[in-house]
């Protein structure tokens, strides 16, 4: 089967044409401003005045061009005659956009072609019309499963699945060494669906602040009807609902081959349909409806957006052992402060006190408004991380995290332009900085206190291969705890992670961001 089933419930017939215009600009602000879409999208759409439904078309129509950017291009290149680099990037993007509706929405063919010709008309590409329209036309002229057959045509092993997946050939190398790493290589075509599925909405319960009425009323999805219509397709923009319509579950999916990258369809929301089904983090709640900010507990900050993979990492830290009352605790990297305020609320309920930084000034004030809702056992500074051990304070902390920058190949659902903004050298960089914060979190690591150690990357370099470098230089000082222990000990089921000193999530197996995490306890 190819992997761009058209799927099914769509409403037919052509879009208004701002809904159009709304996917273009945000596509256009991504390639030239490296804007990113989750937090763009949402104001464009508001600007707009769109309803709801054609707030998730336009959602549908952005979030499913940026995911398939690759594929698209390779297809308009043979469809046109021309290197994808060689063609006007504003011509580009909107044939991108055209070649989704094609391909991958119900949209009518006569109404995706001619909708596509008048959006080039109205972003000022009128000289390109007749391109556009042959070159659509050539496009719908073939099903998706015979333009799949014609782009991999010779081409194997991770050629293909880039191809196949819409990923760069790079990415995919280092996810299948990632999950070779845990000899589960097979699950690759898996994994790479997974990532071109939309996110469905995750919340955390804040210990100690959400109560019973708030966790009901947010799992019998019960939320109040949105005073502007586009509103319930808002969290779909920002990656935080569930799938819009036009992503419901294809019938009759084949079984998953590793070998040739055959699963459900690339652009379902159900790869992880059963990974989905039920929380893996104790304060998870899943499968609310429309936008999350009109949740009672989540305006009133009781209960928060937050994939359950971070939510897990937090977890890992505060509940590793039972929290002694006067502990003091660091957020090494805060912003923009979902992990921050779970363990807030950790800290609170045991009597611990937590320090948030954030380098970053905008980021800083994320992080005061998402631990607005605690005390003063929360205090939010700002400055390099790594600092610490070197300013001269003496001050040691219990429990450490360190939620290190990194490449975020593991939450390409969510943020689906990373894929193509990121490349080898980035990690290398990253890499290097990840050494330098680990190094100053050990400096202020008290005897017998926790560190975790978390990137939402799988790649080995900024997992594996660092866990092994901190040992090699501090193992003297520290010890690796049994993380994947840990973790199934603080999960509310199995979270499908592979035995050892480390704990790496994976989204087609448990609905989670690929959160990886490291538990470290300094000896003497």
């Amino acid at each position: 089967m190819s992997p761009q089933t058209k799927p099914q419930g769509a409403r037919r017939g052509a879009r208004p044409a701002n809904a159009r215009r709304v996917a273009f600009d945000v596509l256009r602000a991504v390639q030239v401003d490296d804007a990113y879409a989750n937090l763009l999208l949402p104001s464009r759409i508001r600007r707009a005045g769109l309803t709801a439904r054609d707030a998730a078309f336009a959602t549908e129509l952005t979030y499913g061009s940026i995911r398939m950017l690759g594929r698209y291009d390779v297809i308009i290149a043979l469809a046109s005659g021309r290197r994808a680099e060689n063609i006007e990037a504003d011509v580009l993007d909107v044939m991108r956009l055209g070649a989704h509706q094609l391909l991958a929405m119900r949209t009518p063919t006569h109404a995706a072609v001619d909708a596509t010709v008048e959006l080039a008309r109205e972003v000022g590409a009128r000289r390109a019309t007749g391109f556009v329209n042959a070159v659509m036309r050539k496009i719908a002229a073939r099903t998706d499963e015979e333009w799949d057959a014609q782009i991999t045509e010779g081409r194997g092993g991770d050629a293909l699945l880039a191809t196949r997946w819409s990923h760069p050939v790079w990415v995919v190398s280092a996810l299948r060494d990632a999950l070779a790493a845990e000899r589960s290589r097979d699950e690759l075509a898996a994994l790479l669906a997974a990532d071109n599925a939309a996110p469905r909405v995750q919340l955390a319960a804040l210990p100690g602040l959400a109560t019973d009425e708030d966790i009901a009323t947010a799992t019998a999805r019960t939320v109040p009807e949105a005073d502007d219509d586009a509103d319930a397709a808002f969290a779909d923009a920002t990656g935080a609902a569930d799938a819009p319509a036009a992503l419901v579950p294809v019938d009759d999916e084949p079984e998953a081959d590793g070998a040739t990258g055959t699963v459900p369809p690339v652009r379902t929301a159900d790869p992880v349909a059963e990974a989905d089904a039920l929380p893996v983090s104790p304060v998870g709640i899943r499968g609310i409806s429309g936008d999350p900010a009109r949740v009672p507990g989540v305006a009133a900050g009781r209960l928060r957006v937050q994939d359950e993979g971070s939510q897990l990492a937090a977890l890992a830290l505060s509940r590793s052992s039972e929290v002694r009352a006067g502990e003091r605790w660091l957020d090494m990297c805060a912003g923009p402060g979902g992990k921050a305020a779970l363990l807030a609320a950790e800290a609170q309920q045991g009597g611990a006190t937590l320090v948030a930084n954030e380098l970053v000034p905008a980021r800083a004030g994320l992080v005061r408004n998402a631990l607005g809702v605690f005390g003063d056992h929360v205090r939010v500074v700002e400055g390099d991380a790594r600092r610490y051990g070197r300013d001269g304070t003496g001050m040691t902390f219990d429990r450490i995290l360190l939620d290190a920058p990194c490449t975020g190949l593991g939450a390409l659902r969510r943020r689906p332009e990373a894929r193509w903004r990121k490349t080898p050298e980035d990690v290398q960089e990253l890499a290097a900085l990840q050494t330098e914060l680990l190094d100053a979190a050990v400096r202020v690591l008290a005897p017998g206190g926790t560190l975790a150690y978390v990137t939402c990357s799988p790649h080995l370099a900024e997992t594996r291969g660092q866990v092994d470098a901190l040992m090699g230089r501090h193992g003297g000082v520290l010890e690796q705890l049994d993380t994947a222990t840990i973790v199934r000990h603080v999960a509310a089921r199995d979270p499908e992670i592979a035995d050892g000193n480390t704990a790496q999530l994976w989204p087609h197996r448990v609905g989670t961001d690929a959160m990886f995490i490291a538990l470290f306890r300094r000896v003497g």
